[in-house]
């Protein structure tokens, strides 16, 4: 089986270089969204895309807060989401979606990973 978080982790918060465009996100999104656990298949990105948009907006404005901290907040504002559409997705549905893009644009996941990640013994 494979990892997966294997996909690409190059998180925008790393490039100095890169400008915030949720069009450039969403092809992101779009590329890789078959490689994550909740996707159904390739014809339920259209489900998931209002998500990705509201963890990538919502990314931005919440750098240098956890995911933990900020969650609370996201799960209240996802009712209220303006670009929502007239999807009748869950928080639940949807959150793993939403903590996708919001780790991507702020680095968190990778920075978690490596927290966790084992120490090798010599």
């Amino acid at each position: 089986m494979s990892n997966p978080d294997a996909f690409d982790r190059v998180s925008p918060a790393e490039d100095k270089n890169w400008e915030a465009a949720w069009e450039t996100e969403e092809n992101y999104w779009h590329e890789n969204f078959t490689s994550r656990p909740y996707a159904l298949g390739p014809d339920y990105y259209d489900r998931f895309r209002p998500a990705y948009r509201y963890g990538f907006e919502s990314g931005q404005q919440g750098l240098g807060r956890r995911w933990d901290d900020a969650e609370p907040d996201l799960r209240a504002g996802w009712d209220r989401y303006e670009h929502r559409g007239e999807q009748s997705s869950t928080w639940d549905d949807i959150k793993d979606a939403v903590r996708d893009a919001w780790d991507r644009v702020t680095g968190a996941r990778t920075a978690e990973s490596e927290e966790r990640r084992p120490q090798v013994r010599e």
